[in-house]
């Protein structure tokens, strides 16, 4: 079979999540499969970790505006290279396809909570655009796959989809997030972004769902109590959104504490989660939540939500807390910063979670749904 992969940003240098998602699973099929894969991308410059097999060809489509590459020049581009079924990896696919899709759902965030929409210019349109798109596609795909048990039944309900139609396969984290014992590598990277000996570590983006307000509100409370001994290191949030935020707070007492430190590649991710003494992930909601696993599998301890998707990932090795409740947070954080025995406990379990998701098996569940879409 001849399977075509939309993986429309795969070659963009600042990748987040559906990205890695997308990189990884592309990366897990050429191992363990016999089929023929074409993955389409727009051009762009980052080619590090793109798989080299005799069975994956990386075709590069030019096409403007993601909707107008996606509705014109990918279906063209199907057509040319004799696919036989499209798998659309990031929520959205062309509404006219020559062939068979499977679509990756990965949340219908932006269909269930209006203010959700808010954000950059960037995320807004990305979100009417799926807006538009979604309910119309999903009628129309094979199978609709998602990342999680939590955002399976999320779909089935909002979208009134048959249950069979829709598979939960869980994400899991790359062989590069793992315990690195060479000090040598994490100090050169905590000299590149100034990073303190110790430090609460939090991804941070201007994405309402990522709780930034919250998980600031939390700290200042903290703060104020004097129980904030640790400085905060925050990646991937312009200095004027923290300013504008602590401003709203009037938290900006908090500014001190902060280290911004940009935008941090996947490839280093590893060593700044191996230096952070505490991750926190209390997002909003989550259809998934891979940073939780990244840091459990470098031996981080983690904060997350226990809302969503979060504590289906998380099980029992991370602290759960109410991420609407600033009055959690806080005390979920004083907890990891003054217990030196829970973060060792959630260390050892966090390292325990992580080894049960492989991207082998995610791509294993892949090549069922795409044999099951064949045969209807």
């Amino acid at each position: 079979m001849r399977i075509g992969i939309e993986a429309q940003r795969l070659l963009r240098p600042h990748k987040h999540g559906m990205d890695i998602v997308a990189l990884e699973t592309i990366r897990a099929l050429a191992t363990c499969s016999e089929h023929e894969f074409v993955v389409f991308v727009k051009p762009d410059e980052d080619r590090d970790g793109l798989p080299s097999s005799s069975n994956m060809q990386i075709v590069e489509l030019p096409g403007g505006p993601y909707p107008v590459w996606e509705q014109y020049a990918l279906p063209k581009a199907v057509k040319q290279h004799g696919i036989d079924l499209l798998h659309c990896t990031a929520n959205t696919a062309p509404l006219n396809c020559s062939v068979p899709i499977v679509l990756t759902l990965h949340d219908i965030i932006f269909l269930e909570n209006q203010p959700m929409l808010a954000g950059s210019w960037y995320q807004r349109f990305g979100n009417q655009y799926r807006r538009w798109n979604v309910p119309r596609i999903v009628v129309e795909c094979e199978r609709i796959i998602t990342v999680s048990h939590f955002e399976r039944q999320r779909i089935v309900d909002h979208l009134h989809l048959s249950p069979e139609r829709v598979v939960a396969i869980w994400n899991a984290v790359s062989d590069q997030f793992k315990v690195i014992k060479d000090m040598e590598q994490i100090e050169t990277v905590r000299s590149k972004y100034e990073l303190p000996k110790e430090f609460i570590f939090f991804l941070g983006n201007t994405d309402p769902k990522k709780n930034v307000k919250g998980v600031l509100k939390a700290l200042l409370g903290l703060k104020r109590q004097g129980k904030l001994t640790l400085p905060v290191v925050i990646s991937n949030l312009p200095t004027a959104t923290l300013t504008d935020l602590l401003g709203e707070i009037d938290g900006q007492d908090l500014a001190n504490d902060i280290i911004l430190c940009g935008y941090i590649p996947n490839y280093i991710l590893p060593l700044v989660y191996n230096a952070a003494t505490i991750f926190l992930c209390p997002s909003l909601r989550e259809s998934f939540g891979l940073p939780i696993l990244e840091a459990m599998a470098c031996g981080t301890p983690v904060l997350t939500s226990s809302t969503s998707s979060m504590p289906e990932v998380a099980g029992d090795a991370a602290l759960l807390v109410n991420p609407t409740s600033t009055e959690e947070m806080m005390a979920g954080i004083d907890r990891l910063i003054t217990q030196p025995n829970l973060r060792a406990e959630l260390r050892t379990k966090g390292l325990q979670r992580a080894a049960l998701f492989s991207w082998k098996a995610t791509a294993n569940q892949l090549l069922t749904v795409y044999a099951d879409s064949m045969n209807q």
